[in-house]
């Protein structure tokens, strides 16, 4: 159930947020960017200790295996993926390593992730661990990068994060010691985030989640994810021809795109697979939708054929077999970024 309070602590203060749904693969070995370079869709050979990035692992086909954020920690890369994935993942990449000196591990058991957003992330972060970072150093830290922190509670991972929507951090922490970092966390001011609230600003901000917004059938410039996901300057990696296809020769012209549509402030709030249409033509489907507190209105993503995906397009969207009135829009519906990223 939506709460002000929680979201007004994501917007004006900072929030907890329990990000039990993700997994971690742990790489070493001195080939373990390298390997990756040519499987997944970013340059991970540029990467240096403390940089990471967003990515995606294809077919050859072009459509989605699954999406990651990779970070070079220096001694190990540490790949954040959806935890229902990670076993899959770590067989797919370990029968991928031929001679190359990679290990690869599933490390999702062993550590934990926790999100802290908000504008005073930073602050909170910093009371909480006072030894071991300080605020300066996490406000200079760009998207995806990383640092080590030695704590009482142990050595974990921070990184800059936008995932909610709302910029902050995520922590990768021993698994044993989550809950009392959990409650240094709390004890230096942030509150807890439920997942309601954390889905409110993730679609506010227009971001897909793989498994709900994009599928093994998706390709990524259908979701929109290609200018964070995508280096169009590095080598070959699987898919890459598909995609500079379409790129290329069909000048980024796929048959649907992921848009934000906008209804009337007392509509109800469409569910996923409500289809969208005009006039008799089904034109689309919802992925996922919320009641912005931000615009006082449902608002959904879902992908709209290509032809009626330009912004204040009018459509109607079946929900409970009611027909509603929407308008479909640009994303983000709330701009919730990084300054500089």
């Amino acid at each position: 159930m939506f709460s002000a309070e929680q979201y007004r602590a994501l917007r004006e203060s900072a929030g907890l947020v329990n990000r039990d749904g993700r997994g971690q693969l742990s790489f070493e070995g001195g080939d373990r960017r390298s390997f990756l370079q040519g499987l997944l869709t970013n340059d991970i050979q540029a990467l240096e200790a403390g940089s990471g990035c967003y990515a995606a692992l294809l077919t050859a086909n072009g459509r989605m295996v699954a999406d990651m954020r990779v970070f070079e920690l220096g001694d190990e890369l540490l790949m954040d993926v959806d935890t229902n994935r990670a076993a899959a993942l770590r067989d797919r990449f370990d029968q991928s390593i031929f001679s190359e000196d990679v290990r690869v591990e599933d490390v999702s058991r062993s550590r934990r992730q926790l999100g802290v957003y908000g504008p005073k992330a930073s602050e909170t972060l910093a009371n909480a661990f006072p030894n071991a970072i300080d605020v300066a150093t996490l406000e200079a830290m760009r998207l995806y990068a990383s640092r080590r922190l030695e704590t009482i509670r142990g050595s974990m991972i921070v990184a800059r994060s936008d995932e909610i929507g709302v910029h902050g951090f995520d922590l990768f922490v021993p698994a044993a010691s989550s809950d009392a970092i959990g409650a240094d966390i709390r004890a230096a001011g942030a509150t807890d985030i439920d997942v309601e609230t954390a889905e409110m600003t993730r679609i506010e901000a227009g971001r897909p989640v793989f498994g709900i917004d994009m599928d093994e059938d998706t390709i990524p410039l259908e979701a929109g994810i290609e200018d964070r996901a995508i280096s169009l300057t590095k080598g070959c990696y699987v898919g890459q021809e598909i995609i500079i296809r379409v790129l290329h020769r069909g000048h980024g012209r796929v048959a649907k795109r992921l848009s934000g549509l906008t209804f009337e402030p007392h509509a109800t709030v469409p569910a996923r697979g409500d289809v969208v249409r005009s006039g008799e033509r089904q034109i689309g489907v919802v992925t996922s939708a919320t009641h912005s507190a931000a615009l006082g209105r449902p608002i959904a993503v879902g992908y709209v054929h290509r032809d009626f995906a330009e912004p204040s397009t009018s459509v109607v969207v079946l929900s409970g077999g009611k027909e509603q009135p929407a308008g479909v829009t640009s994303l983000p519906f709330v701009d919730g970024r990084i300054d500089g990223t």
